[in-house]
């Protein structure tokens, strides 16, 4: 649970899953953002969908009142060829998602490849890339069986890059290829802005 005496922004972020849940907390100071804890909510030995929405929304409703996020931030359900898939996962989301407002919490939504694309710079990472970015990131240990929690993870920290930067990029240790002020363009290439004034003049 999170001290009062030293809070700073929390954000919880929730990958919505009908077997697994993942999410993870993050608590955010001066910018710097540290994990707080990640897990999942594991499903998969229960057989009635209905017991699982109901164990979805009493579980994400503990965690909210644990670690008392300012912000919670849920992945979109994806546009998928199996609509029944579709449909389930959108209950799982939208049962999160009344979870963490029964408590007045602020709700975000972020789709899958928005996250992808602000943790690693590719809309189309594996989960295994970002899993493996948020290790470099945060400090986290690599567990390939626990993708499910890394993406949760991954969730928070995208709401974390995108409502702290007036121009969200990828992490800063990565350049990103379009996108950026074109004052930092000027500064990082010299050279190149040389080379333009010249090819205009002619």
């Amino acid at each position: 649970m999170i001290k009062e005496e030293s809070r700073n922004r929390v954000i919880m972020g929730i990958d919505p899953g009908t077997n697994r849940m993942g999410y993870g907390v993050l608590e955010v100071s001066e910018g710097k953002a540290k994990c707080v804890i990640i897990g999942d909510i594991d499903m998969v030995k229960m057989k009635d969908p209905y017991e699982k929405l109901g164990y979805i929304f009493r579980r994400v409703a503990q965690l909210t009142d644990e670690y008392q996020p300012d912000e919670v931030a849920l992945e979109s359900p994806f546009f998928g060829e199996n609509v029944q898939s579709m449909l389930k996962l959108g209950r799982a989301q939208g049962v999160a998602m009344a979870a963490a407002l029964s408590r007045d919490k602020k709700v975000f939504e972020y789709p899958p490849m928005r996250v992808k694309q602000a943790i690693t710079g590719r809309g189309a990472a594996s989960k295994e890339q970002v899993a493996r970015m948020l290790q470099q990131m945060l400090g986290i240990e690599y567990d390939p069986k626990r993708l499910d929690a890394t993406d949760g993870l991954a969730v928070a920290l995208c709401h974390h890059l995108m409502t702290s930067s007036p121009i969200p990029t990828a992490p800063k240790h990565r350049t990103p290829k379009r996108g950026g002020s074109w004052e930092r363009f000027v500064a990082e290439n010299p050279e190149k802005v040389v080379r333009l004034n010249r090819a205009t003049r002619k």
